[in-house]
């Protein structure tokens, strides 16, 4: 396994790890805000990153789901699966591998 790969592998695994911890902050926060507790304003600037990194991977899901039948791929699946690897799942998608991947499946 070359480093270009084990770096792939590592984002993924963090990237997966960070929006999964930025959803259970996100629906806490909701839970103090229903609940009338207050929450320390020191918290605020990491809630406005993770709204924004969320944000931009439901994004870059959107654009893989609209984009993963032209790379004969199930659009909710990859949208998914991108939405929690991030600009990976974009970079993968677009990837020349990908399409000489799915070339080779053709004419099988």
């Amino acid at each position: 396994m070359n480093i270009k790969q084990t770096l792939t592998s590592i984002i993924k695994v963090i990237s997966t790890i960070l929006i999964s911890t930025a959803i259970g902050l996100e629906l806490w926060n909701l839970y103090a805000v229903a609940a009338n507790i207050n929450i320390p304003g020191i918290l605020n600037p990491i809630f406005w990153v993770e709204r924004f990194a969320v944000s931009c991977h439901f994004l870059e899901g959107i654009i893989a789901a609209f984009y993963a039948p032209s790379k004969k791929k199930m659009p909710i699946q990859y949208g998914i699966y991108t939405f929690f690897v991030g600009t990976v799942g974009l970079l993968e998608l677009f990837s020349k591998k990908s399409e000489d991947i799915c070339n080779i499946e053709a004419k099988h």
